[in-house]
């Protein structure tokens, strides 16, 4: 299977991606956990571009192409081939991201956007994406926990637009049926079962 977490940033989804990890290769599954941007040797360095706080003059339309760039690379070099060998591949973002920072959040014409996509992952697509929830003023408050220094360039962004994107990615969970929306403010393993049983709902099918 492939796996993605998606979510505005701060809201629980490393800490949910390992906990599925644990239960997977509990029952004997082979699992690969990969990040994004980055993944590859060539997507992380992509992905010190596209963080660096440095790089404030980035315009959105760079952006989004860097983030298309490394995810190419990743599809290719490792999605491709772990799942071509029965791999369950666990990622930490993956395309609806873009989607929703950069066309929700940035305002890069969405149609752009899915046109890119197509170029960028093809028919590589999640089974399952889980959307994990949180309000804007929590992922904040969770923030200021964080040293203001060691905030990348994205996570330095403003309400409003931590606004758009939340309302993005419920948009897209409204027309996508591969999107399970989970309530990130209850605990974490009742987020856990949640995603199990969403999962072994999915492989009984």
């Amino acid at each position: 299977m492939f796996i993605s977490f998606e979510g505005i940033d701060f809201s629980g989804k490393s800490t949910q991606i390992d906990l599925l990890k644990d239960y997977l290769t509990s029952k004997g599954n082979k699992v690969k956990i990969i990040r994004e941007p980055g993944g590859t040797e060539i997507s992380e360095k992509v992905r010190a571009i596209l963080l660096d706080k440095e790089n404030s003059n980035m315009l959105w339309e760079t952006e989004f192409l860097l983030f298309s760039a490394s995810r190419a690379q990743l599809v290719r070099e490792k999605i491709r081939p772990y799942l071509k060998d029965r791999i369950y591949v666990i990622s930490d973002r993956f395309h609806d991201s873009s989607t929703a920072y950069q066309g929700f959040g940035r305002g890069i014409p969405i149609q752009v956007i899915l046109n890119i996509h197509k170029l960028a992952i093809g028919d590589t697509i999640p089974d399952i994406t889980f959307f994990i929830d949180i309000p804007v003023e929590v992922a904040q408050q969770r923030s200021r926990k964080k040293s203001s220094v060691k905030l990348d360039r994205i996570e330095r962004s403003e309400d409003q637009f931590y606004e758009k994107v939340r309302n993005g990615y419920l948009k897209l969970a409204d027309t996508e049926k591969r999107f399970r929306v989970i309530n990130g403010m209850e605990g974490i393993n009742v987020i856990h079962n949640k995603i199990i049983n969403e999962i072994e709902k999915f492989e009984q099918r």
